[in-house]
């Protein structure tokens, strides 16, 4: 017989304010998703993934209104997985704590091998297995130590990486060829749908904001502030850098290579732009482990916290005011997966739980109190028919994929409430 569980008031100290904010949810966007992802993408579709960007920019702009207004209504750590528990049910609040926690170990660990590729362009001949878990266990040590210590090495990470960007564009301009664009849509609607789904996940580091409810300074005012800012930024920089490398080296080289911006830089003058840019992946891989750990020690603190997960996770650590168990657990299973995964299929899987997750969350902000909600609910309608035509547009193999970690997840709910 399953035993009820009462929450504990167990609270964590509010130390983040905007900039924080906008520096955690940056740090997490700007990352696997252009710099990796994009390759990809370019593979599926052709010159129109640029089309399938925007889609998932729209998307993920949709999904981030609906997740302020959530946020801004329940200011604690959790994100979907609270919301889900107390506008929709506790199977859907669970699905949504449960799609987080798989869909982000799985990719935390498998960015950490995207760092090794953009550090193999910089010092030739390194282990990538090892460079993967050793960056894994660094920065669950940073996560563990305190989230000031944190935010404040994300905000570096973020100024290097995002400056690599931006002088890709710069440097790429005077290289750019509209040959490049043509023929633009070689696998029509459908590789752009599939294109998008994978994009996807370049946008959704802004759900780490949400996820740090309980830790914002003024969330009401913070959080959709915060969102807002990341979402529109991220937009524009993307189709900028995107936009530049196709037209510059072609989206057949771009997919041919696991470091696509590197690849791209090579023809860019001066010469060191292309060491310049793989500098910028390292710090932006650097940058997505950090932040997508931060997001899932939080998650899982929230879920132990309600009994979903084992009780000893939600403890706080009484010198750092971290969830310092939680931490080590998720980080933990991140670096195996550094260990022993690959690049290659983790990033449809990953969207595919996420677009999930973040369905959830548009369901939620539909069934909020009218007095509560901030935007109309076209948002979220638009956002929840948007996350299930992607998700539903990837191959069979990967929705199978997803929806068995999804199973897993209620069996792992039924044996700790059992216990």
């Amino acid at each position: 017989m399953a035993r009820r569980h009462e929450e504990q008031a167990v609270e964590l100290p509010r130390a983040l304010g905007l900039l924080d904010a906008v520096g955690i949810g940056i740090g997490a966007i700007v990352g696997a998703g252009i710099f990796v992802v994009t390759g990809v993408a370019a593979g599926v579709a052709g010159p129109a993934f640029l089309l399938g960007l925007l889609l998932a920019g729209v998307a993920a702009a949709a999904n981030a209104l609906s997740s302020a207004q959530l946020a801004a209504a329940y200011p604690r750590a959790g994100g979907t997985y609270e919301y889900g528990y107390r506008v929709l049910s506790p199977a859907l609040g669970f699905a949504a704590g449960w799609l987080f926690l798989a869909s982000k170990i799985t990719a935390a660990g498998t960015v950490a091998l995207g760092l090794a590729g953009y550090l193999e362009a910089l010092r030739p001949g390194l282990p990538p297995r090892a460079v993967a878990f050793g960056a894994v266990v660094v920065f669950t040590a940073l996560n563990y130590f305190g989230i000031r210590r944190s935010s404040r090495a994300n905000l570096v990470i973020v100024a290097i990486s995002v400056g690599a960007l931006l002088l890709f564009v710069i440097a790429g301009i005077p290289s750019f060829r509209m040959s490049n664009l043509r023929p633009f849509a070689p696998a029509g609607w459908g590789g752009v749908l599939r294109a998008a789904a994978l994009l996807f996940f370049a946008y959704t580091g802004y759900a780490r904001i949400a996820t740090l409810g309980e830790e914002v300074r003024e969330p009401q005012r913070t959080i959709p502030r915060a969102i807002e800012i990341t979402i529109g930024g991220v937009l524009i920089l993307y189709l900028a850098v995107a936009l530049v490398a196709t037209g510059t080296a072609g989206t057949d080289a771009l997919a041919r290579t696991a470091a696509p911006l590197e690849a791209a830089a090579r023809s860019f003058r001066p010469g060191w732009v292309p060491t310049a840019v793989a500098a910028g992946g390292v710090a932006a891989m650097l940058g997505v482990i950090l932040s997508q750990l931060l997001g899932l020690s939080r998650m899982a603190f929230a879920m132990a916290r309600r009994g979903d997960l084992p009780r000893f996770l939600d403890a706080v650590h009484p010198r750092y005011g971290v969830p310092g168990r939680a931490a080590l657990a998720v980080g933990g299973a991140a670096a195996v997966v550094a260990a022993t995964g690959t690049l290659a299929g983790v990033a449809a899987t990953a969207s595919f739980t996420i677009l999930l997750y973040y369905g959830i969350a548009n369901l939620a902000a539909l069934r909020m109190p009218r007095e509560a909600k901030l935007f109309s609910d076209a948002v979220p309608v638009f956002g929840l028919a948007a996350c299930t035509l992607l998700a539903f547009s990837l191959s069979p193999r990967i929705i199978l994929t997803g929806l068995a970690l999804l199973a897993v997840g209620f069996l792992v709910r039924w044996i700790v409430r059992g216990a």
